[in-house]
């Protein structure tokens, strides 16, 4: 079991339905995946999605897949189909594996690093935050990115509300801004 899992299921789940006042255990927020995703855009290059799977791949232990335009949009020469950016989504113990290195590797390893943005939230407990360069990650070596990449990093949670939200993932060490 991976470690942030452990502590979810020992520690987190007790004291958040002890601090939210939750009768029904089914009722705990929880962590439901967590969904990493990069837009390269039509411009670049076809090489350039290729090595942003690779990275993302590497990141996460898991193959991402490339996700195409569902619209045609003139403005931008974008047609039906067209490869726009690259995903993935993890559950289970990937997701927790994610999260502990995450937070644990990735987060201190960012220059000037005050905290993750509280304004992240969309109102229904899910959370939002974008990482503008992948090579804070251990897994990715920064002499081979030949493209910036940024990544947005969605957490998918069971919360009805963002103050639920907020507390399930400060209790996961998540570490907030003030």
């Amino acid at each position: 079991m991976p470690d942030m899992k452990e502590k979810y299921v020992k520690e987190v789940r007790s004291a958040l339905q002890a601090k939210l006042g939750l009768k029904n255990v089914m009722e705990i927020p929880k962590l439901e995946k967590i969904v990493i995703s990069t837009g390269i855009g039509t411009d670049k290059e076809r090489d350039a999605f290729a090595e942003a799977q690779k990275h993302i791949g590497a990141m996460t232990g898991q193959k991402p897949v490339i996700t195409k335009a569902h619209k045609n949009v003139a403005n931008f020469k974008l047609r039906v189909g067209m490869p726009t950016g690259v995903m993935v989504t993890l559950r289970g113990s990937r997701m927790y594996e994610f999260l502990d290195r995450f937070v644990h590797n990735a987060m201190p390893r960012v220059r000037d690093f005050r905290g993750v943005p509280k304004r992240g939230f969309d109102g229904v407990g899910n959370y939002n935050m974008g990482v503008s360069d992948v090579s804070v990650f251990t897994e990715v070596d920064a002499d081979k990115l030949k493209y910036p990449l940024g990544v947005n990093i969605t957490f998918v949670t069971t919360a009805k509300t963002d103050d639920a939200a907020r507390e399930l993932l400060k209790m996961m060490e998540v570490p907030f801004e003030d």
